[in-house]
């Protein structure tokens, strides 16, 4: 948990992203904030025009597309996290603005963790065997996430929100390598979607994969042939994860 206090000249390190946000001075409704990043590390204010924002862009065009994905993820919740500071502490509600900023400070921290994950996982899986990936999972905001974290481990993925989708997803795309899964969602949930991708010849070479926070002996979904190559139970350890997932992708294959 972190747990951040209002006073000035104190700062949350984040070391394997190379940023720092320290709290410089409190006055009023006033916070000043600073951010101290790699200089690759740009850096926005909420009332940035459009000119420097493109220009800001261009200047990470040479980097891989694993680098610029997670160069805007760090931009994206550092923005995001002063600019609604700033509206809540205009508007008096400073007990607000501190939580606002203890989330965004604890989601950089989860970042900075995923940070130090990517290199092992692909050493694993191989540089010249990319893994494609289907998230399945009707929360918008752990959907996005998931396949955030994947991409960042050298995953290809595509994301959808229900059995429904996935199943249209199969029928319609080139299949992915893996699949994961959540157990609850509307529609159609995860082991009913896994029994008819099970029941399809079509499938046979894709693996599946549970995700969830539910207890696996109260779910109808078996582990091995006929059902999922390995249950992942939430919340998750990253780092573990992402090494299990790539250890059980590598024997599969």
């Amino acid at each position: 948990m972190l747990v951040l206090s209002r006073k000035a000249d104190q700062s949350v390190h984040f070391p394997n992203l190379g940023i720092k946000v320290e709290i410089l001075s409190v006055n009023g409704k006033t916070v000043k904030v600073g951010v101290d990043a790699p200089r690759e590390v740009a850096i926005l204010r909420g009332e940035i025009d459009r000119v420097e924002a493109e220009q800001a862009s261009t200047n990470t065009s040479s980097q891989n597309p694993e680098e610029r994905h997670e160069l805007r993820n760090q931009i994206h919740t550092a923005k995001l996290a002063l600019h609604m500071l700033q509206r809540q502490l205009d508007a008096g509600d400073t007990d607000k603005a501190e939580k606002t900023l203890t989330r965004a400070l604890g989601a950089l921290s989860n970042l900075d963790q995923m940070a130090t994950v990517p290199v092992g996982v692909r050493k694993e899986l191989g540089k010249d065997s990319p893994c494609r990936a289907l998230v399945v999972e009707d929360n918008i905001n752990e959907r996005q996430l998931m396949k955030g974290f994947l991409e960042m481990c050298g995953y290809q993925v595509d994301a959808v929100g229900n059995g429904h989708a996935a199943l249209g997803y199969l029928a319609e795309n080139s299949h992915p390598d893996i699949v994961l899964l959540d157990v609850n969602m509307p529609g159609l949930d995860g082991p009913s979607t896994v029994s008819a991708i099970r029941s399809n010849p079509a499938y046979n070479g894709i693996k599946l994969y549970m995700v969830s926070g539910e207890d696996q002996d109260g779910v109808n979904v078996t582990v091995g042939e006929h059902g999922i190559q390995q249950w992942f139970s939430k919340p998750l350890d990253p780092s573990l994860f992402a090494s299990d997932l790539a250890k059980s992708v590598a024997v599969s294959a």
